[in-house]
């Protein structure tokens, strides 16, 4: 949308509604352009999750089982959940409504989990715990991305919202006890085959340890999630009080 009609607005949880309001009253046709643009990638990236579901619901049905149900979405995770680094520029121009660094902090992560731990050591793709994590992401991203794409269309259900404001007290512990549980499942054979570890002696003089590297992540996963997580309670609190 056009900085000019975010710009003035500093509030993270109501810009997205005050913005829309603002554009409809000036009606300029540069906000309409970007009224358009907004639409458009707000549903391709709601499309994209979607693909994530259906392909899940999909190998569910076909294997009567949800154990390994990773293998049926992976490539399509890979691909998308890379391409959500394009968010962080989103809401640095403020085509998207959220704060730049929580959203830096929560695409990384996930970036992290997708490539550092999912693709990098194969066994914990047969863990139940990456599910966890996979089903809240999916959710999570569905419900947002319809929650700003019915917001823009200036016709918001009632239960895109409250799903917006009230899942994540389900769909956040879910995800981020998926996350540390897949984490911790990888530690043993990470530490087993000395992945991206670097030992010394060597010509940079310089070493690297993957195994111990896990575990400072998963030590500084509870107290920067829950920043995170007061963020998301705020945002619940002043929508639903």
């Amino acid at each position: 949308m056009d900085p000019d009609c975010w710009g003035q607005y500093t509030d993270p949880v109501n810009r997205l509604e005050r913005a829309v309001k603002h554009c409809k009253a000036v009606y300029k046709p540069k906000c309409y352009c970007y009224f358009k643009k907004n639409i458009t990638v707000f549903f391709s990236f709601s499309s994209r999750w979607l693909v994530i579901a259906v392909g899940l619901v999909r190998a569910y049905l076909a294997t009567g089982s949800y154990h390994k149900l990773y293998h049926s979405i992976e490539k399509p995770l890979k691909f998308f959940q890379t391409g959500a680094l394009l968010e962080i520029v989103h809401c640095a121009i403020g085509i998207v409504p959220s704060s730049v660094v929580l959203t830096a902090f929560q695409i990384m992560s996930r970036v992290f989990l997708t490539w550092g731990i999912a693709h990098s050591v194969k066994e914990v793709q047969s863990e139940d715990s990456i599910l966890l994590f996979v089903v809240a992401w999916t959710i999570t991203e569905i419900i947002r991305y319809s929650f700003y794409t019915f917001s823009l269309l200036n016709h918001l259900p009632y239960f895109i919202k409250w799903a917006r404001y009230t899942l994540f007290i389900i769909l956040y512990p879910m995800g981020v006890t998926g996350e540390m549980l897949t984490m911790y499942a990888a530690l043993p054979f990470v530490k087993r085959s000395g992945l991206f570890s670097i030992s010394l002696p060597n010509k940079y003089n310089f070493s690297f340890d993957y195994y111990t590297f896990l575990i400072l992540v998963m030590l500084t996963y509870i107290p920067s999630k829950c920043r995170l997580s007061s963020y998301f309670l705020a945002l619940y609190v002043s929508k639903t009080l």
